[in-house]
């Protein structure tokens, strides 16, 4: 129960701490992964290693990292921009730049994975933010981490409570690995298919299979309430939060404009790298998204909206708009609507090409099923976190 839990400070259950404060080491395209603060996310059990792009030597490796480098089991904690974005590392040959500790703990008093969902527990989270002596960026001194108070059942105790979370985190990765071989099955399927029949299609700009931005909400129209998606709340297709708002009630933001009917593609104009998009195939009601987006939608009925979505997905696309983007002379590497709809879409010619629609269709839909489950897994593992991180769920009967 709650009452046999004994309070510690974090520095009294770490073994080690790998601090990297200083400048980035040199980088390069290959080598030992190079983890920065945007590779952990609040909504990722691990590091998010798809969106990683730098790498260092080995020299490096051995030498600027000769304290000590991030190991399995090692929890990552940003110590500026999202506080409270902690992660675990299920790999060992990674390194950590600058405004990232990794912990590792002393496993005879606390249970790495259990010390991770304590961390994530939203009641830490807000703690957290209270030890923010940042300004404009948020940011924490490690010292006032390691003086923080946390509560610790038996270490048998811990590691029931980390595999009772584990198991709802579990099953939320290997979903979303389904979906990234879904995607690649998908993307595969397509290339075949232009490779096949290179006659049956032509190349034409996507503002002329596609209207993009094609509905702008106004306020006059006076919604009761609406379900917003920001720019940061979706990558690769996966929506972390929507937010719910009552105009009269609470201010709707001013970016708060493009209509969003079923199946649009959100594509994000700011850092096209950092991967802000997505097909939204279930829409909430009253759902507007941020004009940061670029809202795109089919209107050539032999062109489906899986199929722009691939196009403007893929990996070649995304680093020639990134290249694009960073010549602009916007405060952000920004790229404009225009300059997505001179892109060139492979367009059918006639309905021959109904298979591949159909098929991409039915892929698409089964990724949809499977964000609906992790959003309901999730659900059940953030409302069951506090409950188990307090001692009011009494795990100890619990077989698993």
């Amino acid at each position: 129960m709650a009452s046999e839990w004994k309070k510690h400070r974090i520095k009294d259950v770490v073994s080690f701490v790998v601090d990297n404060r200083g400048k980035t080491p040199p980088t390069q395209d290959e080598g030992h992964i190079l983890l920065e603060v945007n590779a952990v996310s609040v909504t990722e059990k691990f590091p998010l290693y798809r969106e990683v792009r730098k790498h260092v030597s080995q020299e490096v490796y051995d030498t600027r990292f000769r304290k000590g480098h991030p190991k399995k089991g090692d929890i990552l904690v940003p110590t500026v921009g999202t506080l409270g974005a902690v992660s675990l590392m299920d790999r060992d040959d990674c390194c950590i730049a600058q405004n990232l500790i990794a912990i590792r703990c002393d496993e005879a008093i606390c249970h790495s994975h259990f010390l991770y969902y304590v961390l994530c527990n939203p009641m830490t989270r807000k703690r957290l933010l209270n030890l923010n002596i940042g300004g404009v960026q948020p940011s924490i001194k490690v010292p006032h981490l390691m003086e923080l108070d946390i509560e610790l059942p038996s270490i048998q105790e811990q590691k029931k409570i980390a595999e009772l979370l584990s198991l709802l985190d579990d099953k939320i990765f290997c979903n979303k690995r389904i979906n990234d071989n879904l995607y690649a099955q998908a993307r595969a399927i397509t290339n075949q298919w232009i490779t096949e029949n290179d006659s049956d299609y032509e190349l034409l700009p996507l503002n002329e299979v596609a209207v993009i931005n094609p509905d702008t909400y106004s306020p006059k129209e006076e919604w009761k309430y609406v379900n917003y998606l920001d720019t940061s709340s979706i990558t690769d297709g996966c929506i972390a939060e929507i937010q719910r708002i009552s105009p009269s009630t609470e201010k709707l933001p001013s970016r708060a404009r493009r209509k969003i009917v079923s199946n649009d593609v959100v594509f994000s104009t700011v850092r096209p790298n950092q991967r802000h998009f997505g097909i939204i195939s279930e829409p909430l009601p009253n759902m507007l998204a941020s004009t940061g987006f670029a809202v795109i939608r089919s209107k050539n009925p032999l062109v489906c909206n899986e199929l722009i979505y691939l196009c403007l997905t893929d990996d070649a696309f995304i680093e020639k708009m990134q290249q694009l983007a960073e010549q602009s002379t916007s405060t952000f590497p920004s790229i404009k609507p225009s300059d997505l709809g001179v892109c060139e879409i492979p367009c059918p010619k006639d309905d021959s090409s109904s298979s591949l629609t159909e098929t991409l269709k039915a892929m698409f839909s089964l990724i949809a099923a499977n964000h609906r489950e992790n959003a309901s897994l999730a659900e059940l593992r953030d409302s069951l976190l506090p409950r188990l991180m307090s001692g009011e769920i009494d795990v100890s009967d619990i077989q698993i």
